[in-house]
């Protein structure tokens, strides 16, 4: 992207910003935001290490993208990004993740009859949908497959509540903590959004040992480096 199109790329922690800065070639300059430091390259991608779960990713999401409509350079597209689970066996340790459905999976009701999300209860949303174009654009150019990523509060650690999100959402292919924060802020701007998430761990029985966290942050490198070329040519053709 150019600096004309500003992308806003929002992970959790530094150590997943760090992966995404190591596939772009511009160095970075730091933005002092409100209880956040923001990277800006000259390339246009500003990267922000919003913090652990969608009530913070949404806070700083926020604050990012009012800050840049204020200075008059407002972003074309906020990407959330980082590792997270994935359902096997859709989603193996390694792979890349591109969501064409973003929602929150824990927002709502727990009843004697199940789980009620949120719009069952009469109010607010739970899913926000990135552009099409976008997804197969992103999808091809990166090799990510392509279906739901969950955004939960709580990582999952047992196989019953693996299988139950499964049974709620059949197309879950993997788990986050911040894509539907980033969604919400970014919707609130009319902001489109992307979420990418390389899988380090399978969703399921809690088991560090299994964790591949260095592996899915290799991933995540890789996958940005063919990521700017992809969306150049999708700002070019359907935005």
């Amino acid at each position: 992207m150019t600096s004309s199109a500003p992308v806003l790329i929002a992970t959790a922690v530094p150590a997943e910003r760090d992966a995404v800065a190591r596939a772009l070639p511009a160095a970075a300059q730091e933005v002092r935001l409100p209880g956040a430091t923001l990277w800006r390259t000259a390339a246009g991608w500003d990267l922000l290490a919003a913090g652990v779960g969608p009530a913070l990713a949404a806070a700083r999401t926020a604050g990012a993208l009012t800050a840049a409509a204020l200075a008059g350079r407002p972003y074309a597209l906020a990407v959330s990004a980082g590792i997270g689970g994935g359902f096997p066996p859709g989603a193996p340790v390694g792979s890349l993740v591109v969501a064409d459905v973003i929602t929150v999976a824990d927002l709502g009701a727990e009843t004697a009859d199940g789980f009620l999300p949120v719009t069952e209860l009469g109010f607010g949303t739970i899913t926000h949908r990135p552009p099409e174009s976008l997804v197969r654009v992103v999808s091809e150019a990166t090799g990510a497959r392509t279906g739901t990523i969950l955004t939960v509060s709580t990582v999952t650690g047992t196989a019953g509540r693996a299988a139950a999100l499964r049974a709620r959402h059949p197309g879950a292919l993997a788990e986050g903590m911040e894509g539907f924060g980033v969604a919400e802020a970014a919707a609130a701007h009319g902001v489109p959004v992307l979420e990418i998430r390389a899988v380090s761990n399978p969703v399921g029985p809690r088991d560090r040992a299994a964790w591949r966290i260095g592996d899915a942050l290799a991933a995540l490198t890789e996958g940005f480096g063919k990521l700017a070329p992809a969306l150049e040519s999708w700002n070019a053709h359907d935005a």
